[in-house]
């Protein structure tokens, strides 16, 4: 579940929205998540659900990269600025194209969990197992509530479309039900202020 009403509607738009995620420090947030948990080597097959403008294709190597996202404005952006260096879907991803596509060796999903409720977010955590080769990775990144935050950080995480942020006990029990191997990271970012949790689960 989202809101998209008042300001929030306006996040809707990708350059906004992009624009947004850089005053929020997002060229560091896009290299770190890179750099630290996405680890891509050429050649990899890459899945990013909800890719949105897929500004996360700037700061990987030479891979294979699909990204599926429902909103035609970002998958339009998507496609103006990496379209010649990756295969973009404006749909939801269903079983059936992941029967279409290659095994991956890693499914993204960034700020995508936290729009989901417990149920939604357990039949995407089985379509990202399903589109894994053995071995392969999940990786997410999402706002996260922790005692004793910063409250900027709390306010702002409040104010977040998603509806459905959790606590890292939450998102650790929640991945668990699909992936039997993760890791969770909690990442606070100075300025501006907000708290981040990654995850990796990998197919075993």
């Amino acid at each position: 579940m989202q809101i998209t009403t008042g300001l929030r509607r306006l996040l809707s738009n990708p350059l906004i929205y992009s624009v947004f995620q850089y005053m929020m420090g997002a060229k560091k947030g896009w290299t770190y998540l890179a750099d630290a948990h996405i680890r891509a080597n050429n050649g990899d097959y890459i899945l990013d659900i909800g890719c949105g403008p897929a500004d996360i294709v700037g700061y990987l190597p030479k891979v294979n990269y699909w990204g599926f996202d429902i909103s035609e404005a970002y998958i339009l952006k998507a496609k103006s600025v990496y379209g010649d260096k990756a295969n973009f879907k404006c749909k939801y991803l269903t079983i059936e194209d992941i029967q279409s596509l290659p095994e991956f060796d890693i499914v993204v999903a960034t700020g995508v969990l936290h729009h989901m409720d417990d149920d939604v977010a357990i039949e995407f955590l089985d379509l990202a197992f399903s589109a894994l080769k053995p071995g392969g990775r999940l990786v997410t990144v999402d706002p996260c509530y922790v005692n004793g935050q910063n409250p900027i950080a709390r306010f702002l995480i409040s104010k977040d479309r998603g509806q459905n942020v959790r606590s890292e006990a939450a998102y650790a029990e929640l991945v668990s039900q699909v992936f039997k191997r993760n890791q969770l990271k909690i990442k606070h970012k100075a300025f501006v202020p907000y708290t981040h949790c990654y995850i990796e689960c990998t197919k075993r």
